[in-house]
């Protein structure tokens, strides 16, 4: 391996964090820690960074596809995955969002940890996409919601974390018109923010129209 990389450790793995890759800090953690993946669960780690969400899930997960719009964090969770024995249970795919994603793909587990700090620039490193939500921190998380619903199965659960820099009510209200079960698990308060992962629960079915 060539790459210039830091370590992190987790619940005994160890992962790489390859330069140019978003390194796992208390929101990683907090949805770390929170996490429920159920024996046969097929899971998408949206924004996958170095991969820890993902290969924490593939240890019981019968499937996962771990996304991000960053080339070097894709490659940094495919090394992750192999260096923690779970390579045969993960797909990874280097995109924005759910677009490079089939419309017929349905998960019983989606996992998301959204860039939710306000930002005026655009990102210009790939690492700034980690974080940089737009001027309202919520720019990607908007648009994240808006087709969450048509990639989760009946009774399936979304956990994802949530600042009190994105306004957090907006995201449970959206949610919840969207046929989901809302609830915040847990919090941890930082200097400037406090930090929540909600758990959503998909209790009914949702009409999607777009405009094309």
């Amino acid at each position: 391996m060539v790459e210039s990389f830091r370590e992190v450790v987790y619940g005994g793995l160890r992962f790489y964090v390859f330069d140019g890759v978003y390194e796992p800090a208390e929101d990683t953690f907090l949805l770390a820690d929170n996490i429920d993946v159920h024996e046969g669960d097929v899971v998408l780690d949206m924004g996958t960074g170095c991969g820890i969400l993902a290969v924490l899930s593939a240890l019981k997960a019968s499937y996962v596809i771990a996304v991000d719009i960053n080339p070097h964090a894709v490659k940094c969770a495919k090394e992750n995955a192999k260096r923690n024995g779970v390579l045969d249970k993960l797909d990874f795919i280097c995109g924005s969002l759910f677009d490079p994603l089939r419309v017929c793909l349905r998960f019983t587990l989606i996992l998301f940890n959204p860039p939710y700090l306000p930002s005026e620039e655009r990102p210009e490193a790939w690492v700034e996409y980690s974080w940089a939500g737009g001027v309202n921190g919520r720019s990607v998380i908007d648009k994240f919601l808006v087709f969450l619903p048509g990639y989760l199965d009946h009774g399936g659960r979304l956990l994802m974390t949530q600042s009190s820099l994105s306004d957090v009510e907006r995201t449970i209200k959206l949610l919840e018109e969207k046929g989901f079960k809302v609830e915040i698990i847990s919090e941890i308060r930082l200097f400037f923010e406090t930090i929540a992962p909600i758990k959503a629960t998909k209790i009914r079915e949702e009409r999607l129209l777009l405009n094309k």
